[in-house]
């Protein structure tokens, strides 16, 4: 009987030893370029819509790659400036009525009745800006609003982001791969 011998098959053993490894590197290092790509578009849009601001929104932006207890990479893009929840999901009766894009499980619930915004303890015209009427109260001024519309940044670049997912995936899963098969690592 003759002997039959494999050539190659140590190395391709090590090969698929390590895949798992290497495709969990690969999602990871294209989890990392999605949500740097949201978070690149969310800034964009902010400086390019903000009248009146110092940057403090856009540089409030944090992202993030982790892996969750079941195993999923996943990326997070997100602010803990409540200015920007304000913006995205917009405040008051004006914003529960403006049109915005939630995850399924956000259901926020919104002011019911105008509030007041005392004049003198900011630095902005708000009268001018957004044209909130000003009115008197003891003697002291005070801006009244119903709320501000959604004026969202994150989810539109999120999607956007998103919908390059597949093709960014790809690529890091084709160069991963790339790199077994020109090595015995």
């Amino acid at each position: 009987m003759a002997d039959i011998v494999i050539k190659g098959s140590d190395s391709l053993m090590h090969k698929l030893e390590v895949l798992p490894d290497k495709l969990h590197d690969a999602l990871w290092d294209a989890n990392f370029e999605i949500v740097q790509i949201a978070d690149e578009e969310a800034v964009r849009e902010l400086q390019s819509s903000v009248k009146h601001g110092s940057g403090e929104l856009s540089s409030s932006l944090k992202y993030e790659v982790m892996e969750d207890t079941d195993g999923h990479v996943k990326g997070r893009l997100w602010s803990d400036n409540p200015v920007a929840t304000y913006r995205e999901l917009g405040t008051g009766l004006v914003g529960e009525a403006s049109e915005k894009k939630l995850p399924e499980d956000v259901h926020p619930v919104y002011t019911q009745h105008p509030w007041f915004i005392p004049a003198d303890k900011i630095d902005t015209d708000l009268h001018a800006i957004y044209g909130m009427p000003i009115i008197t109260i003891g003697g002291h001024k005070f801006y009244r609003t119903n709320g501000q519309p959604a004026r969202q940044f994150m989810v539109p670049a999120i999607e956007d982001a998103g919908d390059q997912g597949a093709k960014i995936i790809k690529s890091h899963i084709q160069k991963e791969l790339g790199k077994l098969g020109n090595s015995d690592s």
